[in-house]
């Protein structure tokens, strides 16, 4: 799951970034826990069930976080090559389509070719950007958040399982404290994405329920 590139002017990681995250190693864990039968399931049997999770979660948050920083090359990429051909070009009608690209549909859709043009003057009147590192510190600490929001996400689901002997009721635990996460992973994308947040909360519920049975039927 890589997460979008950041700009200079934001966070390392935002809201959407950090829940996806999240949501992506509760959903493998329970995929691990949700395995386990109660009527048959043993102490060795649980244990290799939580060790699974734990290195299923640890590999995939380390997959994660190449293709965060791979997805911030590319897009950082894009970018500085629709400006270098923005330089180039004398006339205004190709130049204003290349800077259409680098607007958000919304607003490209309301910005008049005038306004264009005079943005894609600015950018031919500005020096040439100095030569920058492919790999910033940024894109390293955003790699690191990615990787421990899934990684980490996999503990308050298996400790249930660690602390408890019974297994029915560590499972209850273990399914009670997933399910607060993902209502609170909703609660959070609700606020930010301005909907509203407990009804996005519970919804979240149903689908992470949906998802991680989807997992569990195709053997994930």
């Amino acid at each position: 799951m890589p997460a979008e590139q950041q700009s200079e002017g934001k966070g390392i990681l935002d809201p959407v970034e950090r829940t996806s995250e999240v949501l992506f190693g509760l959903i493998m864990v329970l995929s691990f826990t949700g395995s386990l039968s109660v009527a048959s399931a043993g102490r060795e049997e649980v244990r290799t069930v939580l060790i699974g999770a734990i290195g299923c979660n640890l590999a995939w948050g380390l997959v994660d976080a190449v293709m965060y920083v791979l997805t911030n090359l590319t897009v950082r990429g894009r970018q500085a090559d629709l400006l270098r051909r923005i330089r180039k070009q004398k006339h205004g009608t190709e130049s204003n389509k290349l800077l259409s690209e680098l607007l958000p549909p919304e607003i490209a859709g309301v910005v008049d070719e005038a306004v264009l043009g005079q943005i894609a003057n600015g950018i031919r009147q500005m020096p040439e950007p100095a030569t920058r590192r492919l790999i910033s510190a940024n894109d390293l600490v955003g790699a690191l958040g990615v990787f421990l929001l899934v990684f980490l996400s996999t503990f308050p689901v298996v400790l249930p399982f660690v602390f408890s002997d019974e297994l029915l009721q560590a499972m209850r635990w273990s399914n009670g404290v997933a399910l607060v996460m993902m209502f609170l992973c909703g609660l959070s994308l609700g606020k930010y994405g301005g909907f509203p947040a407990m009804r996005t909360g519970l919804t979240m519920i149903g689908l992470g329920v949906l998802l991680v049975g989807l997992t569990i039927s195709l053997g994930g």
